[in-house]
C-alpha cells in the first residue's frame, strides 16, 4: 500500500546533523567531527570517546610519571615484568616498525628526546657528552617482550620509552571504534597530523583533507586528499622545532645520530 505524506515522514531517517568538539589530550588536541540524529547522542558519544583516549594516554605517555609506560621505564634493568594487553600490542608494533625500518624508528629513543625537548626551551644544543651517553641507552634491541607471558624486559637500567610516533594514532583508532559502538558512522578523529575518517559527510563522496604545506601550518593547504574509511598521517617540523645558531632542528631524532633533523622533509602517509 502507498504511504500518506505524513507517514512517509515518520518512515524516514532523520537528517543527521553536524557537531565537533574539542579536548587536549597526549599533548596535542584531539577533535572530533560526527554526524549523528541529535545533540544528545552526539555527547555521549564524544565523551565515551575523550574518555578512551584519556585511559589511553594514562597507559602510553611518558609524561605522565605514573603512567603504565613510566612505570615499566622505571624498572628498566630488572626482571621481566607483566604489561597490559594494550601496552604489549602497542609496544609490539612499536618493535616490528624498528626491525623492519632498521631502526629509523625505535621506541628506546626516549633519552634522546627528553634532551631535545630541554634543547627547545633553553635554545641551546645539548651536550654532546650527553648525547653521547643517552645513545648508549637507544636501541630496541633491548626491549625483550614474551607473548606467552605477556611481559617486557627493559635489558638496559635508565632506558626510557617513546611512543609518541604512535600511541595517538592508536588512539585515534580506538576512539573511532568508540564513536561506531554508538551507532555512529559518519566522523572524523583528528590528533594534530593523525587523522582517521569513517563514512562520508551526508551527501559527499569523502572528507577532505588539506595537507599543511612544509612553510607551516598557518599558510592554506595547496594538496588535497578525498578519503573514506582510512587514515591519515603527515609528520614534519612544521610545527615543532629550534634554531640555533642560525640552524634549525626538528623535533624528529635520527636515532642513530642522536641529533634533530636539519634537512627540510615532510611525509604523509594514507593507510586503511
Amino acid at each position: 500500500p502507498t504511504l500518506s505524506p505524513a507517514l512517509s515522514c515518520l518512515a524516514a531517517d532523520p537528517p543527521l546533523e553536524r557537531h565537533e568538539f574539542r579536548e587536549p589530550h597526549m599533548g596535542t588536541e584531539f577533535r572530533l567531527v560526527l554526524y549523528t540524529p541529535d545533540e544528545p547522542s552526539a555527547n555521549a558519544a564524544s565523551r565515551a570517546a575523550f574518555d578512551r583516549i584519556a585511559q589511553l594516554d594514562a597507559m602510553l605517555s611518558d609524561y605522565q610519571p605514573d603512567s603504565e609506560l613510566m612505570q615499566l621505564c622505571a624498572k628498566s634493568g630488572g626482571p621481566p615484568l607483566p604489561v597490559s594487553e594494550e601496552l604489549f600490542f602497542v609496544l609490539s608494533r612499536a618493535i616490528d616498525v624498528a626491525k623492519r625500518s632498521d631502526g629509523a624508528f625505535d621506541p628506546t629513543v626516549g633519552p634522546l628526546i627528553r634532551l631535545w625537548r630541554h634543547a627547545r626551551r633553553q635554545h641551546k644544543l645539548p651536550d654532546p657528552a650527553r648525547i653521547a651517553e643517552a645513545r648508549k641507552l637507544v636501541g630496541y634491541e633491548n626491549v625483550r617482550m614474551n607473548a606467552e607471558d605477556r611481559t617486557v624486559e627493559l635489558l638496559k637500567a635508565r632506558m626510557q620509552l617513546d611512543l609518541g610516533g604512535i600511541a595517538k594514532g592508536y588512539a585515534a583508532d580506538e576512539a573511532m571504534a568508540v564513536l561506531k559502538k554508538h551507532s555512529i558512522t559518519r566522523a572524523l578523529v583528528a590528533a594534530s597530523g593523525d587523522i582517521v575518517v569513517s563514512d562520508p559527510p551526508p551527501g559527499e563522496s569523502g572528507w577532505t583533507i588539506g595537507i599543511a604545506p612544509p612553510e607551516g601550518a598557518t599558510k592554506p593547504p595547496r594538496d588535497f586528499l578525498l578519503l573514506r574509511n582510512t587514515a591519515v598521517s603527515t609528520s614534519g617540523d612544521t610545527e615543532q622545532f629550534v634554531e640555533i645558531d642560525g640552524r634549525r632542528y626538528s623535533h624528529i631524532v635520527d636515532p642513530k645520530t642522536g641529533i634533530g633533523l636539519t634537512n627540510r622533509l615532510q611525509v604523509t602517509v594514507v593507510a586503511a
